[in-house]
């Protein structure tokens, strides 16, 4: 006890020089007398408070004292030092003035302190007592009242420790969390410290939240009740919204809070189910849902509207496309991304195959349309097949999925190869006029390097076909300093692995042959062009120890000074990648042709920006062939019987290799001279997209046949700057012909003054309403500027914000509505553009009628 005594005297002599102590009970003399505080003087008052008030005023008037009397304080008119007294301080020795000694309040919150004595009390636990007096002195200012003291204590029972954070927002979001758990100590401390009616008391005040039984499980159901009431045209059941707009902007900002993400869909998943949301889902309309995302239930809702609407085209593509958009900043985003995704590629591919002209006057002119427009419709069909497969909703998107593999096989991919395989049965040679063939990709690209002994590299990524090539060409130019362009050849055929590697190396005319054995094996004259190893005695034969032919991994897993070792000035180095086949030839994995193609782009960037940094700027990527991918499975009709004659020596899915060959109509065979070939050994290949069975092999995924999408290849070309190119798209803000506010709502227009491209990234901004002193009086937003339409009208986005209680404080005043961006790698925004309104609004204005 003296101790404390000690302790809290000491504290008072801090900012007193005379402290009076009155020892009502008689049961502290003995620590009154064993006090010993450095610089005070200890009197006693005995009747003799004339000396008492000399020696204090006259004699020593800079001396502190210590002036104790045992027993009660004397009544005002009785007490001759009660000026004194009013001039300095009272030590009191009962509980409840140490503690508001050890806090440094005043003896006016006594009632406080007294009323919420088992915040203090530390007979349950000492240890937590202590803390929370320790954290609640922290907390506390001077200019505090009775009230913000209640609220900084009810802080610390709820866990908010923090200054800034003694909040009633930020305890009801601490109060939620633990409502998930079993047990709820946070809550209980409330209630045991008598808090729980100033609580209740806040919570009314601010969110108009009353109850005559009130708890947080209650509050919470009428939360979500009433916040998604106020999303709709009608509310849930029709019943009225009790809660105030103050309760929606805490809503979100909960909602919203990736702390507070776990106990959010807990609770979200529980009161759908106590309000019975998916009954008054199934009446709702999908565009009254589009902005709501408070219980997961809206998303799986939305989805299975979008889906049906994709599906029988009741929605045209550019209202899926922007309710797609829309969804992207709701809360299950990620959870069903993939199926926004898939739902969006499918409305996209249905809309163009719809325009699409598949007529091409001659073999030019289909490669041209290929390559101009037509691709777009493999990679969409790529885009939706990858979704569907890492969504894992085969169920949901079963009819869907239907309608786009007949679409896509039966409108355009037989059509398509069944009008280019005419040109193609007229060819007296495999060449295409105006188009590069692949066997030329070394004097067209690479040699104009080599010659100047200029530092190259090519990636050669095995089976990357040229719609793939296009969408990795849009990943490259997003990155920094990186210029890219694309072009086309055309492969060497038959379309398969060792033909096309061995066409794309420096070798002279007529030089490439295939070997008269059963590998399929080709030369380079005599030289076996097959494996790393033979690559690389090529390339140095040709170059000497400039050349060399490396794996991808071995430049991926090497350190920086490795690589700059192995790409030395004026180097010619073939770089050889291998996933998208590796994946696809084999049965038990073709089925993952398309999921490997997204992890190609991720492995190409990554290997570009590790050349890069062992300062190789010029890079060059292309492949060897490409391929066709039917995601369901083939029918019968889609096999040949293999009829080839003649000393076949090998047999593949899509070709046939040999001498002297002959076969059905349903094959087109050719030498090797028309191959552009020296030797004897030619080909037979099935005409469009038909296969030939092979024991031990995949049918969905093939390659070495003569369509577009095997033969016509990428050929990227790719320079890093020394200067950064990519710039966020700029934003405005339209906001009509008024900049004052009447009413509890605003409402804005975000216009993305041009389309987002590779260059021109997309922006992420925050945006709220503020008063001049930066408090925010709205709810907040954070959107995603990424639109490309050409069209200006299609790149607005309106946003509606909900004002706070705190606006009312504002009324008459300056606000600001500020855009900020987030500061990358951190959890801080800086600002970006604001606006200046005014709010305005007339007492009517909070009426609903």
């Amino acid at each position: 006890m003296t101790s404390r005594i000690d302790a809290a005297l000491s504290r008072l002599f801090e900012k007193h020089r005379i402290v009076f102590w009155y020892d009502e009970k008689k049961e502290l003399r003995s620590e009154f007398e064993e006090l010993d505080i450095t610089g005070v003087e200890k009197l006693e008052i005995l009747n003799n408070e004339f000396s008492v008030k000399y020696r204090v005023l006259r004699e020593l008037p800079k001396q502190q004292f210590l002036i104790y009397k045992e027993g009660q304080q004397p009544e005002p008119l009785q007490n001759w030092l009660l000026d004194v007294e009013l001039s300095f301080t009272t030590f009191r020795t009962d509980q409840v003035a140490i503690w508001l000694s050890e806090l440094e309040l005043p003896s006016e919150f006594s009632e406080v302190v007294e009323k919420h004595s088992a915040f203090f009390d530390s007979g349950r636990s000492p240890a937590q007592a202590v803390k929370r007096k320790e954290t609640l002195k922290k907390l506390l200012t001077s200019e505090d009242s009775q009230s913000l003291v209640r609220m900084k204590m009810l802080s610390v029972c709820a866990g908010a420790n923090k200054k800034g954070e003694d909040r009633i927002d930020n305890v009801l979001e601490l109060l939620l969390a633990e409502l998930h758990k079993a047990k709820t100590p946070l809550y209980s401390l409330i209630e045991r410290c008598g808090l729980d009616e100033f609580l209740w008391q806040q919570v009314e005040r601010h969110y108009c939240y009353s109850s005559d039984r009130p708890s947080i499980k209650d509050f919470s159901i009428e939360l979500f009740k009433s916040c998604y009431s106020m999303g709709l045209n009608t509310p849930l059941n029709n019943t009225p919204t009790n809660l105030s707009n103050d309760a929606l902007v805490f809503f979100k900002r909960w909602k919203d809070s990736r702390t507070h993400e776990v106990s959010f869909e807990s609770l979200s998943e529980e009161c759908s189910k106590l309000l019975n949301i998916e009954n008054d889902l199934s009446h709702r309309d999908l565009k009254e849902l589009i902005e709501l995302d408070y219980f997961e239930l809206i998303d799986r809702r939305v989805i299975h509207e979008l889906v049906m609407a994709v599906e029988q085209r009741t929605i045209p593509q550019g209202e899926i496309a922007l309710f797609c958009r829309q969804r992207r900043q709701g809360h299950w985003y990620n959870k069903y991304k993939h199926l926004y995704s898939a739902v969006d590629v499918a409305a996209q591919f249905f809309a163009l195959l719809d325009t699409v002209q598949l007529s091409m006057a001659n073999s030019t002119e289909a490669v041209q349309g290929y390559t101009s427009h037509w691709y777009k419709l493999d990679q969409l069909y790529r885009q939706y097949v990858y979704a569907l497969k890492v969504s894992s909703q085969n169920t949901l998107l079963n009819s869907l999925t239907a309608k786009v593999e007949n679409q896509y096989t039966n409108r355009y991919l037989l059509p398509l190869n069944n009008s280019w395989q005419q040109h193609v049965d007229q060819m007296s040679n495999w060449q295409v006029p105006d188009v590069i063939p692949q066997s030329q990709f070394y004097k067209q690209w690479v040699k104009p390097y080599a010659d100047k002994e200029q530092k190259i590299c090519v990636i050669v990524s095995d089976a990357l076909r040229f719609e793939a090539g296009h969408e990795l060409l849009s990943r490259i130019r997003q990155e920094d300093r990186f210029q890219a362009s694309l072009e086309s050849v055309l492969s060497s055929l038959p379309s398969y692995t060792q033909l096309g590697m061995a066409s794309l190396l420096p070798h002279e005319k007529n030089a490439l042959n295939i070997a008269d054995n059963k590998t399929g094996t080709v030369r380079i004259v005599s030289q076996s062009t097959q494996g790393t190893d033979n690559r690389d005695k090529i390339l140095k034969g040709v170059f000497g120890e400039r050349g060399s032919a490396l794996q991808a991994k071995q430049v991926l897993d090497n350190t920086f000074t490795e690589n700059r070792k192995l790409f030395t000035k004026g180097c010619v180095s073939y770089v050889y990648h291998n996933r998208i086949d590796h994946t696809g030839d084999k049965m038990q994995s073709e089925g993952e042709a398309f999921e490997a193609v997204e992890k190609t782009f991720e492995e190409l960037v990554k290997l570009l920006k590790r050349l890069a940094s062992a300062d190789v700027y010029n890079v060059l990527i292309t492949s060897d062939h490409g391929f066709i991918y039917q995601n369901k499975a083939l029918e019968e009709s889609d096999f040949l019987a293999n009829d080839v004659k003649g000393d076949v020596l090998y047999n593949d899915r899509r070709f046939v290799l040999g001498k002297n060959l002959n076969c059905s109509s349903a094959l087109k065979v050719f030498s090797a001279e028309q191959l552009n070939l020296s030797g004897d050994v030619g080909a037979a290949i099935p005409k469009g997209v038909q296969r030939l069975r092979l024991s031990g092999s995949g049918s969905r995924f093939v390659h070495g046949g003569a369509t577009l999408q095997e033969t016509i290849i990428p050929v990227i070309s790719i320079n890093k700057k020394r200067e950064s190119d990519i710039a966020a798209v700029e934003v405005d803000v339209l906001r009509g012909g008024t900049n004052v506010i009447t009413s509890g709502q605003l409402s804005i227009t975000l216009y993305q003054t041009e389309a987002v491209t590779d260059k021109v990234q997309p922006r992420n901004l925050r945006v709220g309403l503020y008063t001049s002193s930066g408090k925010l009086i709205s709810d907040s937003h954070e959107v995603l500027l990424d639109l490309t339409s050409e069209n200006p009208r299609e790149r607005e986005m309106k946003m509606r914000f909900v004002l706070t209680q705190d606006a009312d404080g504002a009324n008459n005043q300056e606000v600001l509505l500020k855009l900020e961006e987030p500061v990358v790698g951190t959890n801080h925004y800086k600002a970006y553009k604001q606006l200046s309104y005014t709010i305005r609004r007339s007492f009517t204005s909070d009426f609903d009628f």
